[in-house]
C-alpha cells in the first residue's frame, strides 16, 4: 500500500446511517476539519507525541502534521498511513457494512483500529491521543447544557456524553444533524471524559520493529431511530431490548472477526470490480458501499420485520423515498436481495392505509426520522425542522396532495421493478402475495397512461415538467413486463400472459416512435436525446422487449455527447446524475464502450474540487457538484455487477 493514494471528493470515516455520517473533505486525514455529510463540522482530532514531540494524525491543528504517505478507501474502511520522527502509524476508520451481517451492518458503531511500528530500528516513546467532541450530539453552532458519565462492561471501558434535556425524534428535515442521544467512546484502556465536552482515548507503547496494535470504538445511541407509522423503532440489531453498551461489548470481542469479514469483502468486492472496469470502476465501487448504507436506516418494525429507510439527504429529507430506492437497489439485488423488500415494505405499508386512495403508487412514506405519510406534494406546509404530520391517521377523502407534483409513472413503474428484481435475485416473495390487489392497480395505471405519458414529473424532478417522456416510457413498459413475471410467481399464468403481450406491444411502439439513427429521442415529439437507463433491467432481467442491436447503437451514440467528467442526463444541460451514468454505461454491449462511459466519473471522483460526499448531480464540464450529496441512490454503481460483465 505503500504510496498508494485513492483520491475522492470526501472521505468516510463514521459512516453508520443519515446522523452517524462523518466525513474528511480533503485528500488526507489532515487536510481539514471532518464535517456530518451536510457539511456542519463535527470535532474529532488526534494528535501523536513521539518522544515528547507532537504531531498532528487527524483534524486540521496547528501541530505539526504527519506526512500521509499512503491513503487507500475500500468498500469497509479507510486506512491512512503517515510517518514522522522515525515511526510508522495507520489509522483505520471502518464499518462493519455486511449486508451478510445485518444486525452488524444497523448498528452505529465504527472502529478505529491504530498501528505503529518504528521505521529506523530504534524505541521510541509514543503518546496516541484521539477525541470527539460533543458536536456530535446536536444540532447547531451553541452546546446546550450536557451530561457525561463513564461506565464499563465485559472489561470494556466506556464514557458517553450527551445532552441534558433529551428530544427523542425531535426534529424532521434535511441538512439538519443530530440532536438528541447520547455519543459513546470505548476501549480497552485508556478512555478518558473531559467533563461534558469531549470523550478521549490515550494510548501508551513503545514503537519497535514490530508493530504495537490497539482500537477503539466510536458508537451513537439515537434512543429512538425512527417513528414507523406511530411506533418509536430501534435500529435492526438493537430490537429485542438490546442496548447499545451492550452492543459495543459486543463488537468489541468480534473485533477481529468482523475485521477479517470486512477485508474479505472488500477483497471480493474490489476483485470483481476490476475485472469489469478496471481501476477506474473499483474506485467508483469503493466510493459507493459505505456511503450508500449511511444514506439509510434498518430498523425493526413493530411486527419485527425489516424496514431499510433511506433520507433523501440534500434533497427534502425525505424517508423511504420511492424513485430513491429504485436508483439504489443494484447494490441490495446483488448482496442482500431482502434489503428491496425491506425498501419496498413501507411504502406498500402506507399504500394501503385509507388516506392514500391515489391509484399509483406513493412518492415517499414522510420525513426523516418520520415514517408517518408522503409529505412530497402535500397541500400543508412543511418547515425544515418542523415534525410532519401524521398524515398515516387520516381517513380517507381527506383532501391531503396536489396532483400536480405527484409522480405517478415512475412510482408505479419503480414498485413493479423492485419487486420482480427482489424475488428474481433471490427474496422471500411474501410482499408481492400480501399485496397483489395493490399491483394490479397500479399496472392498471401503467397501461392507461404509461406508453405515452402526458406532462408528468419523473425522478429527475430538478429538470421539471416533461410531456411525452420517452425514457419515462421505458420505465412503464418496463414496469409492465415485470408485472407479468409477479402473476407468474403467483401462478396467474393467464393473466401474465396478456400483461407479457401487452409489454412486447407497448415495446414495439416505444421503438418506432422513439428510435433514430443517431441514439433514441428526449420526447416523442422527436426532440432531443436522453440517456435510457431504465431500459437496463430488460437486459438484466431478461425481459427480452428490445434487441440486443438497440442497447448497442444507442451506448454508441453516447460517446461523441460526453463531456471531460461524463455524459450528460440529457441534450437540456450539462449536469449529469451518476447514477444513471452507470446504468446507461452497463447496457454497452461492447466493453470497450462501457469503459469509456464510465472513465470521466472515476476522473470526476479523481479531481473534482467540490469536497462533499460523492454527488450524484453534478456539472460534466466543470466537475463542481450542483446539488445532492451523501444520497442511495449511489447504490446504483453496482448495476454492472447485475451484468455479468466480467
Amino acid at each position: 500500500m505503500k504510496n498508494a493514494m485513492d483520491r475522492l471528493p470526501a472521505l468516510p470515516l463514521i459512516a453508520n446511517d443519515p446522523y452517524f455520517s462523518i466525513w474528511m473533505p480533503g485528500d488526507t486525514f489532515t487536510s481539514a476539519g471532518p464535517i456530518h455529510w451536510s457539511g456542519a463540522p463535527k470535532y474529532l482530532e488526534g494528535g501523536i507525541w513521539i518522544d515528547g514531540k507532537v504531531y498532528c494524525f487527524f483534524g486540521k491543528s496547528s501541530r505539526p502534521e504527519m506526512k500521509t504517505v499512503s491513503l487507500r478507501v475500500t468498500p469497509t474502511r479507510t486506512i491512512s498511513v503517515m510517518e514522522a520522527a522515525g515511526i510508522e502509524l495507520t489509522v483505520v476508520f471502518w464499518s462493519p457494512a455486511l449486508p451478510e451481517d445485518l444486525d452488524a451492518l444497523s448498528v452505529p458503531i465504527t472502529f478505529v483500529d491504530f498501528s505503529i511500528r518504528a521505521l529506523d530500528g530504534k524505541r521510541h516513546k509514543i503518546l496516541v491521543d484521539f477525541c470527539a467532541g460533543n458536536s456530535l450530539c446536536y444540532e447547531g453552532q451553541v452546546a446546550p447544557d450536557m451530561v457525561g458519565d463513564d461506565l464499563s462492561l465485559n472489561e470494556l471501558k466506556m464514557a458517553f456524553i450527551g445532552q441534558a434535556q433529551q428530544h427523542p425524534l425531535g426534529h424532521s428535515g434535511d441538512h439538519i444533524t443530530m440532536d438528541w442521544g447520547y455519543l459513546y467512546l470505548a476501549a480497552k484502556d485508556g478512555v478518558k471524559r473531559d467533563g461534558t465536552r469531549t470523550l478521549r482515548w490515550m494510548w501508551e507503547t513503545e514503537a519497535r520493529d514490530e508493530a504495537q496494535n490497539a482500537f477503539l470504538l466510536l458508537g451513537y445511541d439515537d434512543i429512538a431511530s425512527i417513528h414507523y407509522f406511530g411506533f418509536c423503532c430501534k435500529a435492526w440489531g438493537l430490537r429485542n431490548g438490546k442496548t447499545l453498551p451492550q452492543a459495543l461489548a459486543a463488537f468489541d470481542a468480534r473485533h477481529d472477526e468482523l475485521l477479517a469479514a470486512c477485508r474479505a469483502l472488500d477483497e471480493r468486492v474490489l476483485s470483481e470490480a476490476e475485472k469489469i472496469g478496471g481501476e477506474d470502476y473499483a474506485l467508483i465501487a469503493a466510493a459507493a458501499w459505505r456511503h450508500t448504507f449511511a444514506a439509510h436506516k434498518l430498523i425493526a418494525t413493530p411486527e419485527g420485520e425489516m424496514a431499510f429507510l433511506s433520507k433523501e439527504n440534500d434533497s427534502n429529507g425525505c424517508i423511504g423515498t420511492v424513485d430513491v430506492s429504485y436508483p439504489s437497489i443494484p447494490m441490495f439485488l446483488k448482496f442482500c436481495p431482502e434489503l428491496v423488500n425491506a425498501l419496498c415494505r413501507p411504502v406498500l405499508h402506507f399504500a394501503s392505509l385509507p388516506v392514500w386512495q391515489e391509484d399509483f403508487a406513493p412518492h415517499d412514506v414522510g420525513r426523516y426520522p418520520y415514517a408517518t405519510g408522503q409529505v412530497y406534494a402535500a397541500k400543508r406546509p412543511l418547515p425544515n425542522g418542523r415534525v410532519p404530520l401524521p398524515f398515516y391517521l387520516y381517513p380517507a377523502g381527506t383532501d391531503v396532495y396536489d396532483p400536480r407534483n405527484q409522480m405517478p409513472v415512475e412510482e408505479c413503474g419503480n414498485m413493479l421493478v423492485m419487486l420482480e428484481a427482489a424475488a428474481s435475485f433471490g427474496a422471500k416473495e411474501d410482499l408481492i402475495v400480501q399485496y397483489a390487489p395493490i399491483l394490479e392497480k397500479w399496472v392498471k395505471y401503467l397501461d392507461a397512461y404509461g406508453e405515452d405519458p402526458g406532462e408528468q414529473l419523473c425522478t429527475d424532478d430538478f429538470a421539471g415538467h416533461l410531456a411525452r417522456n420517452v425514457n419515462l416510457s421505458a420505465k412503464a413498459i418496463v414496469g409492465v413486463a415485470c408485472y407479468a413475471r409477479i402473476l407468474r410467481r403467483l401462478a396467474r399464468n393467464e393473466e401474465a400472459k396478456h400483461w407479457e403481450a401487452r409489454a412486447h406491444e407497448m415495446a414495439e411502439s416505444w421503438l418506432n416512435r422513439a428510435d433514430q439513427e443517431d441514439g433514441s429521442f428526449l420526447t416523442f415529439d422527436g426532440t432531443g436525446w436522453s440517456m435510457k437507463y431504465n431500459l437496463a433491467w430488460d437486459l438484466v432481467l431478461g425481459l427480452n422487449l428490445l434487441p440486443r442491436e438497440f442497447y448497442d447503437k444507442e451506448t454508441r451514440s453516447y460517446l461523441p455527447r460526453m463531456n471531460e467528467f461524463g455524459l450528460p442526463l440529457d441534450s437540456r444541460a450539462d449536469y449529469t446524475k451518476s447514477d444513471w451514468l452507470v446504468w446507461s454505461a452497463s447496457m454497452a454491449q461492447d466493453d470497450v464502450v462501457f469503459r469509456k462511459l464510465i472513465a470521466p466519473l472515476a476522473h470526476y471522483l479523481r479531481t473534482t474540487v467540490t469536497r462533499v460526499p460523492f454527488s450524484d448531480w453534478y456539472d460534466t464540464k466543470t466537475s463542481r457538484y450542483v446539488a445532492f450529496l451523501g444520497r442511495s441512490v449511489q447504490g446504483g454503481m453496482y448495476m454492472p455487477m447485475l451484468l455479468n460483465r466480467k
